[in-house]
C-alpha cells in the first residue's frame, strides 16, 4: 500500500493505514522502532523500523509463539498480547506486555531483530493490563504502571505503579493506585499508561474515555507515587479523528517531539496517526494543532528517506510467507510446506469444523485502511471430496471465495458466508473450476464494504451482494489464506496460492492520491 509521505516535505494521517493496535514508539540513535498488540495471532509482537517516523517497513516480530502454547492452540482473539510497551536500556530492547488472562510479561533482546528472550512472566494476575516499564536514570529505581481490565479483575479507570528489580524480573511491591479517575470528573475508563522522565517530573501519558469516544490526557508528579495533576492534551474536537486514542511519546535527534497514536476505524482496526508535539509555557505537552490532531503537516526535520509501507503483497518464494503473515492461533508442523518454486502451498488441514473463526490454520494479514482491490491465484490439489480453500475477509462476520472439491470429484468455485454468531452458508456464485483452478478477488471499498469475485478462465465476474466486513472483538478484520478438509484418517492434499496483490483504488478523477 502507499506510504503516507506525500513527497512534498508533508505527510498525511493516517502514517499506518491498518490494524496497528495500541502502538508505542522509540528511538535508538537514528532510528525509530514501534510494536503494537496482536492479541492472539502469532507470530506476535510486531517489529517496525523508520528512519523518519512517516515511512515504516515490518522488520519482524519478537515472540515467534504465545506462551503457553496449549492457551493458544486455537484463536483467542481477546487474549494474549494487549497493549505493549517497547523501551531500551542497558543496551537491550525491551517489550512489556499484559494478558489479561495471566498477567504481566517481558522479554527483551540486544538488536530489534533478535534473539528475544523467551517470555518471562514478572506479575501473575488477572486483569492486569497495559504495562509500562522505567528506569530512572536519575536515581537508578526502576518502576512499572499499568491499568485494569474490568472484565478480568471487576476493576477499571485506574492506575497502579510499582517499584520493579532493575533487571526487569519481577515487582517489589504490592503496586499504589497512583491515578484513580473515579476521583476526576468526566473521567472514564482511564488505561493504556506510557510512562515518562521529563524536566523533573514523572509523566504519563494515557487515553481515557473509550477507544471510539475518548481523549489523550496527561499526568505529572514530582514523585511517582503522586500525587499527579492531569490535563487533556489531545482531543477530537472539530477533526474526523475520533477519540484520539493511547500512543507514546517520542524525541528526535533534531530535539523535536512527536506523539504517535491510533484512531479506531471499525472494520479497518486501530490505524497510527503522527501528530506534532511541543511542550508548553506552562510546562505541560501540547500535541496536534493546539490539541486537536492534525491530517497533514509537515514531516519530521530528518533526513529524506525513500517513500515505504509495511509489505502487503507477496509471490511466497520458496513456499515461504512474507512477516506481514500471522496464523490466528500458534502454528503447527506441516500446515505451510516448503519447495523449490513460487508459491503459498498450505495443507488442507482436517478438522470437524470448518468454521473459519474457529481455525487456527488461518493465514491472515491486516485488511488494508484504503480502498484497494486484493487478488490471488490458487490451484486445489486436495483429492478428498470435501477438501477446499481460498480467500477470505475474517471478523465477527466472515466470506471467502475459493475452490472445493466435490463428491465426484470435480473441483469447483465457491462463494460462502457466515454472520456473527451464525453458521456458514452460500453466498453466491458456484460453478466449474476447470483444472481446479481460480484467480480470486475482493475489492474493499469505502467503510469496508467488500465486493468478491473470480476467474475460471472466462475472466472475473462478481458472485453475490456486498459483504460489509466487521472487526473481531479487539482486532480489525483480516485477511485469511485457508485449507481445509473433512476430518478422518489419512492425507488430504494441499492448495497452491501464488500471487498476492494488494492494489490501491485509482482516485476519482479530480482529486489528489
Amino acid at each position: 500500500m502507499p506510504s503516507a509521505d506525500l513527497g512534498d516535505g508533508t505527510y498525511a494521517n493516517p502514517v499506518l493505514d491498518a490494524d496497528w493496535s495500541d502502538p508505542d514508539v522509540l528511538r535508538v540513535g537514528e532510528d525509530y522502532y514501534l510494536t503494537a498488540s496482536s492479541f492472539g495471532r502469532a507470530p506476535g509482537l510486531p517489529l517496525l523500523h523508520s528512519r523518519d517516523l512517516v515511512n515504516w517497513t515490518l522488520v519482524g516480530h519478537a515472540l515467534p509463539r504465545l506462551e503457553p502454547d496449549a492457551e493458544f492452540r486455537t484463536p483467542r482473539h481477546d487474549r494474549g498480547v494487549w497493549a505493549p510497551s517497547l523501551r531500551h536500556h542497558d543496551d537491550r530492547f525491551w517489550i512489556f506486555w499484559g494478558d489479561p488472562d495471566q498477567g504481566i510479561f517481558q522479554v527483551n533482546a540486544p538488536r530489534i531483530r533478535g534473539p528475544w528472550t523467551r517470555p518471562h512472566l514478572i506479575e501473575a494476575g488477572q486483569g492486569l493490563i497495559d504495562p509500562c516499564p522505567l528506569w530512572d536514570e536519575e536515581t537508578g529505581e526502576a518502576y512499572l504502571v499499568h491499568a485494569w481490565a474490568k472484565s478480568r479483575s471487576g476493576v477499571k479507570n485506574r492506575l497502579t505503579g510499582h517499584r520493579m528489580h532493575p533487571d526487569g524480573t519481577e515487582l517489589l511491591d504490592e503496586g499504589k493506585v497512583i491515578v484513580d479517575a473515579d476521583t476526576i470528573p468526566g473521567w472514564f475508563t482511564l488505561e493504556g499508561p506510557k510512562l515518562y522522565r521529563h524536566d523533573g517530573w514523572f509523566w504519563i501519558l494515557a487515553p481515557a474515555g473509550g477507544v471510539a469516544t475518548g481523549w489523550q490526557g496527561a499526568f505529572r508528579s514530582r514523585g511517582f507515587f503522586g500525587p499527579y495533576e492531569e490535563r487533556v492534551v489531545l482531543e477530537q474536537g472539530d477533526t474526523g479523528v475520533n477519540g484520539p486514542h493511547q500512543g507514546g511519546w517520542v524525541r528526535t535527534q533534531a530535539g523535536e517531539d512527536w506523539f504517535v497514536h491510533f484512531q479506531q476505524r471499525g472494520a479497518h482496526g486501530r490505524v497510527v496517526h503522527l501528530q506534532p508535539m511541543r511542550w508548553g509555557a506552562d510546562g505541560w505537552p501540547v500535541i496536534g494543532e493546539q490539541g486537536t490532531p492534525v491530517a497533514v503537516h509537515r514531516k519530521p526535520a530528518l533526513p529524506p528517506q525513500p517513500p515505504a509501507a509495511p509489505a502487503t503483497d507477496d509471490d511466497f518464494p520458496g513456499g515461504r510467507f512474507g512477516r506481514q503473515w500471522q496464523w490466528t492461533a500458534n502454528p503447527r508442523e506441516g500446515w505451510a510446506t516448503q519447495h523449490s518454486a513460487d508459491g503459498l502451498r498450505l495443507t488442507c488441514v482436517r478438522s470437524a469444523g470448518q468454521d473459519l473463526r474457529q481455525l487456527p490454520n488461518v493465514l491472515t494479514q491486516r485488511l488494508p485502511g484504503r480502498e484497494c482491490a486484493v487478488e490471488v491465484d490458487l490451484r486445489l490439489d486436495g483429492e478428498e471430496p470435501g477438501a477446499a480453500a481460498g480467500l477470505a475477509v475474517l471478523g465477527d462476520a466472515y466470506s471467502w471465495i475459493g475452490l472445493r472439491r466435490g463428491s465426484d470429484g470435480t473441483v469447483r468455485l465457491v462463494h460462502r458466508f457466515a454472520e456473527a454468531d451464525g453458521a456458514e452458508r452460500d453466498a453466491g456464485r458456484a460453478g466449474p473450476a476447470p483444472q481446479g483452478r481460480a484467480r480470486l478477488r475482493v475489492e474493499i471499498g469505502a467503510g469496508a464494504r467488500c465486493r468478491f469475485s473470480a476467474d475460471t478462465g472466462d475472466g472475473f465476474r462478481p458472485s453475490g451482494q456486498v459483504f460489509a466486513a466487521t472487526p473481531w472483538r479487539w482486532v480489525g478484520a483480516l485477511l485469511g489464506l485457508f485449507a481445509v478438509a473433512p476430518e478422518q484418517p489419512g492425507p488430504a492434499g494441499a492448495a497452491l496460492f501464488t500471487r498476492f496483490r494488494v492494489t490501491p483504488a485509482e482516485p476519482p478523477a479530480g482529486t489528489s492520491s
